[in-house]
């Protein structure tokens, strides 16, 4: 009877037992749930790294260095970064895992391991993605900013340092969902205005605007146009990330989509693949062929008088001043702001993962992989050091920001220039070897993971 009752007790404990802990997940789950990060907040993100400065300044250069039709070259390319952009979101949808703490792990370093069983490409690839964040990420947009408010306001850079470095900590250190909210109401404002200010001025050149399309397609095929739009593209990349990557205009084949679209909760790996892609076109095909068209179509009816007024964000300022005045300028500094601003706080999570990534594998704790969850006392202390850890990157990032409003960044954006390119083929290079783990969406499909 003795034993028959301890087996009794034993088995009551142990019923106890589990059902605390399925409580505790299941509290856990609802936490998430509160906070969870939606497909919306998480294409906004990824817009407000896509979108920048680039946007402006990069198809401004293209057209002084390739004439109209290299904004046709511009759409090819946007077409090739689709591709790329709906294969890496989905992959790294397919392969991405969730932390113990509830968090998800996502990106290129993940489908990388666990995909192509390479983890030291990972690391190399996380390394690269670091770096990069704190070259590019930070400081070139940063410097961006300041030039701005210099310029457009007369706001000294110490002032200006510190205004954008307190205003990207206030975001940064609310972790992504602060990002991500950031984000949902910073991009749609901003790059709405900027589209209702651009489509102002082409209407008012409506008599121009035949005349400036059949332009660009008529000066598409020389060979100026071609050289000049693949240069202004990678310029475009300086600008906004310091990257020269080839002839994408946009985050595709960088591997960074497929990173800032990895917390999202209720879908699924073909869905935030459509998602990358509309971001792409959105990016290229719309932004960037507005701006184009505005200034196309004021040069040509300024005529002479648009002669040596420059290139970059000056021409792009001047064009939108000639049609809206003082407000047309003013608008152009804050959408440099704010694209600056947004793209500063979107590769902070971006490079926020791969330290998190980086952590785990070189310290042994690679979750996803692992059968043995013991809980042990070293959590509690392995949870402090991951605290420590992401501390330090953010003082690191904003230190960043800070020295980049303050610096000319000649060095920086070589640096930029070598760090993006590690990033870029080593992804590449995965994308082919897993491209038969690419899943096209079926019609009516509903399941969500």
């Amino acid at each position: 009877m003795t034993r028959e009752n301890e087996k009794s007790g034993n088995a009551r404990r142990e019923g106890e037992t589990r059902k605390g802990d399925e409580g505790k997940r299941e509290e856990s789950g609802e936490n998430r749930e509160e906070e969870h990060i939606t497909v919306f907040q998480s294409a906004c993100t990824a817009l407000a790294a896509t979108i920048g400065t680039g946007n402006i300044v990069g198809v401004a250069t293209a057209l002084t260095a390739g004439g109209a039709g290299a904004l046709f070259w511009m759409w090819v390319c946007a077409l090739l970064g689709m591709a790329t952009a709906y294969a890496e979101t989905s992959l790294g949808q397919k392969f991405r895992f969730r932390r113990e703490d509830g968090t998800w792990i996502c990106g290129p370093m993940i489908y990388m391991e666990r995909g192509l069983g390479a983890p030291l490409l990972g690391i190399f690839y996380a390394g690269s993605a670091c770096l990069a964040s704190l070259g590019m990420g930070s400081m070139v947009q940063a410097n961006s900013i300041q030039e701005t408010l210099e310029y457009g306001f007369g706001v000294p850079p110490i002032l200006g340092a510190g205004v954008i470095s307190v205003c990207c900590g206030l975001v940064i250190f609310g972790g992504a969902k602060r990002i991500a909210k950031v984000s949902e109401r910073l991009m749609p404002t901003m790059a709405g205005i900027y589209l209702l200010c651009s489509i102002l001025v082409i209407v008012q050149c409506l008599p121009v605007l035949p005349g400036v399309i059949g332009e660009i397609f008529c000066d598409a095929f020389s060979f100026r146009s071609v050289g000049g739009g693949i240069t202004g593209i990678l310029f475009s990349k300086s600008v906004r990330y310091g990257m020269a990557r080839g002839v994408f205009s946009n985050e595709a084949g960088l591997g960074s989509l497929a990173v800032l679209h990895g917390a999202t909760e209720r879908t699924t790996p073909e869905e935030q693949g459509m998602w990358a892609m509309f971001e792409v076109f959105f990016d290229t095909v719309i932004v960037c062929t507005l701006t184009g068209v505005v200034i196309l179509c004021v040069q040509r009816q300024a005529g002479e008088s648009a002669v040596g007024v420059g290139d970059g964000a000056v021409l792009a300022s001047w064009c939108f001043g000639q049609k809206l005045g003082m407000a047309g300028e003013w608008m152009m500094a804050v959408a440099m702001i704010v694209f600056a601003f947004a793209t500063i706080i979107a590769w902070y999570y971006m490079g926020e993962q791969n330290v998190q990534y980086l952590r785990m594998r070189l310290g042994g704790m690679m979750e996803g992989g692992s059968k043995n969850r013991e809980r042990t006392t070293q959590n509690g202390k392995r949870e402090n050091r991951e605290k420590a850890d992401g501390n330090l990157y953010r003082i690191l990032y904003l230190g960043s920001v800070c020295a980049g409003a303050l610096c000319r960044l000649d060095l920086i954006w070589a640096l930029a220039d070598l760090c993006n390119a590690l990033m870029a083929y080593p992804n590449l290079l995965s994308l082919w070897m897993l491209s038969g783990n690419v899943v096209f969406p079926k019609k009516n499909e509903t399941k969500i993971r």
